[in-house]
């Protein structure tokens, strides 16, 4: 086997923290859950439930009190992102490198970002489809489901969903929705014909408001821009504080010059240069009844 010659681009810490900051504004996910600090490899995630408080009569005794722990793996994925550019970038560097981070890691992190979600929604390769067997638990494995139905206004199949989450002992506070059921909420119009329903609710990753849920919307979560085939989902309705997930390493960014890192044909020869970033992901989901999946089935 022939190892690759490389060489690294150094990125100073004012460029590389608003770098991992910004995976918020591209992942559904780091929008509606808090990232969790963690070190390389499997790891476990814990919850406890110790039930509720005893009354003690005066004189009485007190009982035992039970602790029942609920644990869940947290596994590493890694994700990529290769980029061919003529070698003239390279002169451009020697007096300009910050200007090339700065482009190279604009066009990596949008991709890098929505990884995540592909993976903790679907439990798919962003590139492809293809289903990744050990990313098995995602959202989408959750058997709460609501059917959306075209002729009922959007918020009949979140009320439903809310109700299978409630059913289930928790809080759905949460909701992450594809562009085609968010669009329908936006559309909506109260008594007065001019004034929106749903003023609070914005068409974006960013973090609004919808119906009393925290909402982002992304086109993550039908996956249809990745996939062949329609998903129908519309919409995942939760607690999305019980996805547990973090940057277990952090992202780097390197310069390869030679051989063929991507199969796209030797970089000497086509007078290329290639910069791959990487992350490591990890994730975990606590429980999937926190949650509930919208889909039109239509």
């Amino acid at each position: 086997m022939t190892s690759l010659a490389t060489g690294s681009l150094t990125i100073p810490k004012q460029k590389i923290e608003p770098w991992l900051g910004a995976i918020s504004n591209g992942s559904a996910v780091a929008s509606l859950s808090a990232q969790t600090p963690m070190t390389f490899g499997e790891g476990e995630s814990w919850t406890f439930d110790i039930g509720e408080a005893e009354y003690v009569a005066e004189g009485g005794d007190k009982g035992a009190s039970t602790v029942t722990p609920t644990s869940k793996t947290i596994k590493p994925f890694k994700f990529h992102k290769t980029l061919r550019f003529n070698e003239e970038v390279m002169w451009a560097n020697e007096d300009r490198q910050l200007e090339v981070i700065d482009e190279i890691l604009a066009l990596v992190q949008p991709a890098l970002s929505r990884a995540l979600d592909f993976g903790v929604f679907h439990e798919i390769n962003p590139t492809g489809g293809a289903v990744v067997a050990a990313m098995n638990g995602g959202l989408t494995d959750t058997t709460n489901l609501v059917e959306y139905v075209a002729a009922d206004k959007p918020y009949v199949s979140l009320d439903a969903a809310d109700a299978l989450v409630l059913a289930d002992g928790f809080v759905p506070r949460d909701i992450a929705l594809a562009p085609a059921y968010a669009s329908k909420f936006s559309a909506l119009r109260g008594t007065n014909s001019e004034q929106k329903l749903y003023p609070n609710f914005r068409l974006g990753g960013e973090t609004s408001e919808l119906d009393g849920h925290r909402a982002s919307v992304s086109n993550t979560v039908s996956a249809t821009s990745v996939l062949a085939v329609d998903t129908k989902v519309m919409a995942f309705v939760g607690d999305f504080s019980a996805i547990r997930w973090g940057v277990q390493k952090s992202i780097g960014l390197k310069l390869i010059e030679y051989g063929d890192p991507d199969g796209g044909g030797d970089l000497q020869r086509k007078n290329q240069v290639a910069f791959r970033a990487e992350v490591v992901y990890g994730w975990g989901i606590a429980n999937l009844n926190a949650f509930a999946k919208i889909h039109d089935l239509a």
